[in-house]
């Protein structure tokens, strides 16, 4: 137990050296934030595949029910139930197309931690950076409860609860909780908590701000206590769920799954549930009573619970969607929370974009017609209307738009291109479009996945500590 405590003490300097032009002092916010039994009592898993052989390195670090993937560094660290999915990974030999540049890659791309304390995060390398082609990198760092490293090179910075760094290299800076940044690469910035920002330099800016006061209700968070609101009391009321297939060694599909789906044996999925053709479903996602069509996907941390999804259907990291009904097409941005409820049911129109970090919370049916974009904070027929805008006339922005407490600057058609265009990228990268020969995806790669356990030392000065490890092929 000595040197944990060594090591988070190390861990806690290094990020406040970096962030000491912001003032910002990371210990009494993580200070016990995760107890040190919890630290001690977990083992860490990876993942073995043809496609995923085992490259790993650990040396100095706790790595305490977290899950790796792919080619995976971890140096003086600690790692609490967080996914480092490294399935993206760049080969050597393979091209990167940066603008008008089509870059080498010189070796194999691994996902590269060190000096940091990544609580429940999910780290994926889908890299963005023609600078560091070869190694994603997490240094001298802190994310908490459900953050979402999401292709962001990451250097001396803090990540609070639910709070998303997308595509962004990120330095120095403090992103607030519940704030989604897609900004290209930003550095000794405090961003403020309940900040959804996404910029294209010289092209788009799009800014929308939680009101506190309204926000606070769902997430909250300050020094000498865990995160507090809807958000914990959800996932924590449907935790016991996850215990038992992590408890036990073999488990059979409780469902039918299409031979072109993937089932994670780490998900949990309750009766009634049924499971489509080129279905990927993640690691800790929650399926209940739902419907997942053809091509759709429910990603690591997402809840679906008593809903359907027609199909073609992306679910990024932590959304949560709860008595809804969704059309084809339908995209739901990272750490989105969408309740109806049984008798006031969320229907949302095919071709939809509901942005990272959006809040549906209804009391009274509500529906979404097709092709629409929405965001920030929706309880009724009025915040719908204030918080959303048809794609085809959000295409029409050339200018400057201010509606409510969202602000756009710049060209809607290229804001509108750039999401579709991911979209269909993620349904293509997760195998929504395999035809039975082509266009294999994850759905059809991962679904024959070994998995290997690694446990800490179990007393002494060393307790909590992994044992060194270093298996390269």
């Amino acid at each position: 137990m000595k040197e944990l405590g060594k090591l988070f003490d190390r861990i806690i300097q290094r990020v406040n050296i970096n962030l000491r032009e912001l003032e910002f002092d990371a210990h009494p916010l993580v200070n016990k934030l995760v107890p040190n039994d919890q630290m001690t009592k977990f083992y860490a898993f990876y993942g073995i595949t043809p496609h995923h052989p085992l490259n790993l390195v650990f040396k100095h670090a706790n790595l305490s029910g977290s899950y790796f993937l792919g080619k995976v560094r971890v140096t003086n660290s600690l790692l609490y139930k967080s996914d480092i999915r490294g399935d993206e990974l760049k080969k050597n030999g393979d091209l990167f197309q940066y603008q008008d540049f089509n870059i080498p890659v010189d070796r194999d791309e691994e996902i590269d931690i060190e000096d940091c304390f990544l609580i429940k995060t999910l780290v994926h390398n889908y890299s963005h950076d023609p600078e560091t082609l070869e190694t994603f990198f997490i240094q001298n760092s802190i994310s908490t409860h459900y953050a979402n490293i999401h292709g962001s090179p990451t250097d001396g910075s803090f990540l609070g609860p639910f709070s998303t760094v997308d595509l962004t290299t990120i330095q120095d800076c403090v992103i607030g909780t519940f704030s989604y940044v897609q900004a290209g690469e930003v550095s000794h910035l405090n961003v403020e908590p309940g900040t959804v920002w996404v910029r294209k330099q010289d092209d788009f800016n799009f800014m929308y701000r939680y009101p506190l006061d309204q926000l606070n209700n769902y997430i909250y968070f300050t020094a000498g206590s865990p995160p507090q609101g809807v958000f914990m009391d959800f996932v924590e009321d449907r935790k016991e769920a996850f215990q038992r297939v992590f408890s036990v060694v073999n488990i059979d599909s409780p469902v039918n799954v299409p031979s072109s789906t993937s089932l994670d044996r780490f998900a949990v999925i309750k009766p009634k549930t049924k499971i489509g053709e080129n279905v990927l479903v993640a690691q800790r996602a929650f399926l209940q009573n739902s419907t997942l069509g053809k091509g759709a996907n429910a990603q690591e941390n997402c809840y679906i619970i008593n809903s359907h999804l027609q199909g073609n259907n992306v679910t990024a990291h932590g959304a949560k969607i709860i008595e809804a009904d969704m059309g084809t097409n339908v995209f739901v941005g990272f750490n989105s929370f969408l309740r109806g409820r049984p008798e006031a049911r969320l229907t949302i129109g095919k071709d939809s974009i509901v942005m990272p970090h959006t809040i549906i919370d209804i009391r009274k049916p509500l529906t979404v017609p097709q092709g629409q974009l929405v965001w920030g904070l929706v309880r009724n027929e009025e915040e719908l209307a204030a918080n959303s805008m048809s794609l085809k006339d959000f295409a029409k922005i050339k200018t400057r738009i201010c509606k409510g407490s969202m602000l756009f600057e710049g060209s809607g058609n290229s804001f509108v291109t750039a999401f579709q265009e991911r979209i269909h990228h993620i349904l293509e990268a997760n195998g929504a479009f395999y035809d039975g020969k082509n266009k294999r995806g994850h759905a059809q790669r991962n679904q024959n996945i070994s998995f290997n356990t690694i446990q800490p030392y179990p007393e002494g000065d060393k307790e909590g500590m992994y044992p060194t490890i270093i298996i390269q092929p």
